[in-house]
């Protein structure tokens, strides 16, 4: 999607009022679409039982392309009830960020700069800004993998540990905090691989926490740490169903792989590919909507 520059200080805001499961949806695919660098991203507690999905610009954006973008993946109704709005000069980055609080998950919690005095003594707190967006944990698969960590943490701490598709990198360091051991994120956005080597440094994991740019698990760098105790793939149907393959080749006899980015729809066709290459369901997390599938190896 192209844009052009507005003057400094100038924001324009897309707007779009609608239930939850699309509210979800739509902030997780633009998350994917749009520059990281020249958007925030929010979508709003229900009021009425309505959503908000809000998208700050601090560029012009191409306001045809944005409504066609939404049309296709969420109904021309949605794209045809999208509004924008030119704001006056106002720092929307920290009004949006006030309003984000923090997210739970287990003894996890994920927060911003701005709440970090507020933590308390026995969780783990991961930072993520959300000025940075690819995931603070706010959506539902986040949540969910937190908490398929959380259940994990009770029986062992894994000694490997493979986040792919890492975005924030917030598996990763959550992993890491609560294991103390080496963890190796990938992900195919350059961005995403900057903003995750920069949440690391922040949340003071980057001696545990390497995040280098792949795509899919075939270098010699993903085999050359192999095998993995834990692996983390929250991404989407297609690509987690290519990748069952290899990430079970990098699986240890006793890992545990959790795939989540999967509409609950959407799980016993994951479940169905990953079976064939001997890894089976241990426990299935629902949240809002959203499938975190934690798997093991199928005992003979």
């Amino acid at each position: 999607m192209t844009r052009s520059h507005t003057k400094s200080g100038t924001t324009v805001v897309a707007r779009l009022s609608t239930n939850e499961s699309t509210a979800y949806l739509l902030t997780d695919l633009l998350v994917d679409e749009l520059d990281a660098r020249d958007v925030v991203l929010a979508s709003s507690e229900p009021t009425n039982r309505a959503w908000t999905v809000a998208v700050y610009f601090h560029s012009i954006p191409d306001q045809t392309a944005i409504r066609n973008f939404v049309a296709n993946v969420v109904g021309k109704s949605a794209g045809d009830a999208l509004t924008f709005e030119t704001l006056a000069e106002r720092d929307w980055v920290a009004t949006s960020l006030a309003g984000l609080l923090p997210v739970v998950a287990g003894r996890f919690v994920v927060h911003g700069r701005h709440d970090r005095a507020r933590l308390a003594v026995n969780r783990i707190g991961i930072e993520i800004e959300a000025a940075l967006a690819f995931g603070t944990g706010h959506h539902g698969t986040t949540r969910g993998c937190l908490l398929a960590l959380d259940h994990l943490l009770k029986a062992r701490r894994a000694r490997r540990i493979l986040d792919v598709g890492t975005g924030s990198g917030v598996l990763a360091i959550a992993a890491a905090k609560a294991c103390r051991r080496p963890a190796l994120a990938s992900d195919i956005d350059p961005h995403a691989v900057a903003a995750a080597s920069q949440n690391t440094r922040a949340n003071h994991v980057g001696a545990f926490v390497d995040v280098m740019r792949a795509d899919g698990v075939r270098g010699r760098w993903f085999r050359s740490r192999a095998p993995y105790d834990l692996l983390f793939a929250n991404i989407l149907l297609q690509p987690l169903k290519r990748l069952a393959a290899p990430l079970a080749r990098l699986a240890a006899p006793h890992g545990r792989v959790v795939l989540s980015g999967l509409l609950a729809s959407q799980a016993n066709a994951a479940l169905t590919t990953y079976r064939t290459h001997g890894l089976v369901l241990e426990r299935r997390i629902l949240v809002d909507g959203w499938a975190t599938l934690l798997l093991a190896r199928r005992q003979r």
